[in-house]
C-alpha cells in the first residue's frame, strides 16, 4: 500500500469584524477611558483609521455627538480663517500633534484629548432673563453636550491664537494645550476660559 498524503488545511484567516482598526493605524481606541460619567454618551470612541465621517451626520439633529470626538476637533480646527474646508491639512495638524503627545507623555492621545475636554468644559454658565426691560444674568447647569463644544471650541481657539503670526507650528500648540488641559492647569487658554465662565455663573446664582 502507498502512503496517501493528508493535506493539510490552510489557518482559518481572521474575519473582518475582528480585525482592530486603529485610529491613524497607531492608536487603540478601545483602551481609552471616560473618567467623567456625564460625558460618556456625548465623547464618541468608535473605532475607525481614518477620523473622516463624509459627512453623514451632518443632516441631523444633535448627530454629532455619534460623531468620533477626535473627527469633531479636526473639524473645529478647520472652522477657521485659514483652515476652512482644508480637511486634509486639518487632519495632518492633528495627527502630528497626537505623535508630539505620545512623545511627551507615553500616552495614548485620545485618552489625554478625552482628559481634556472633560477638563476644559464648563459645568455652569449665565443666560439672559428679561424683567421689565432689565436684563438679569441667571445661572444655570451647562448640558453635557454643550461642555463637550465648548471645551472642544475653547482648544481649538488656543491652537488658532497660539499658532497665528507665530512661529510655532499648530500642532505643537495643539500639543501643548492638550497636554495642559488634561492635567487641569490653569494657566492654559481653554482650562482658564472654562473657570471665567463658571466664575461669571457662580458670581449670578
Amino acid at each position: 500500500m502507498t502512503d496517501v498524503e493528508v493535506p493539510v488545511q490552510a489557518e482559518e484567516q481572521p474575519q473582518e469584524s475582528g480585525v482592530k482598526r486603529l485610529l491613524f493605524n497607531k492608536w487603540d481606541l478601545s483602551e481609552v477611558q471616560i473618567n467623567d460619567p456625564g460625558l460618556v454618551r456625548y465623547v464618541n470612541l468608535t473605532s475607525m483609521i481614518v477620523p473622516h465621517s463624509c459627512g453623514k451626520l451632518s443632516q441631523q439633529q444633535f448627530a454629532k455627538s455619534e460623531m468620533l470626538i477626535v473627527e469633531r476637533l479636526i473639524n473645529k480646527i478647520m472652522q477657521t480663517e485659514h483652515n476652512t474646508g482644508k480637511k486634509q491639512l486639518a487632519i495632518g495638524i492633528v495627527e502630528q500633534a497626537f505623535e508630539r503627545i505620545y512623545q511627551k507623555t507615553k500616552k495614548n492621545p485620545v485618552q489625554v484629548l478625552v482628559d481634556a475636554v472633560g477638563n476644559a468644559g464648563p459645568r455652569e454658565e449665565t443666560v439672559r432673563l428679561k424683567y421689565g426691560g432689565i436684563n438679569v444674568p441667571k445661572s444655570v447647569d451647562t448640558a453635557p453636550q454643550r461642555r463637550v463644544d465648548a471645551a472642544i471650541g475653547f482648544i481649538a481657539t488656543a491652537t488658532y491664537n497660539g499658532s497665528h503670526k507665530s512661529k510655532r507650528s499648530a500642532s505643537d500648540v495643539l500639543a501643548d494645550e492638550l497636554i495642559a488641559a488634561a492635567k487641569a492647569d490653569a494657566k492654559c487658554f481653554s482650562v482658564s476660559k472654562k473657570e471665567e465662565r463658571e466664575r461669571v455663573a457662580k458670581a449670578a446664582r
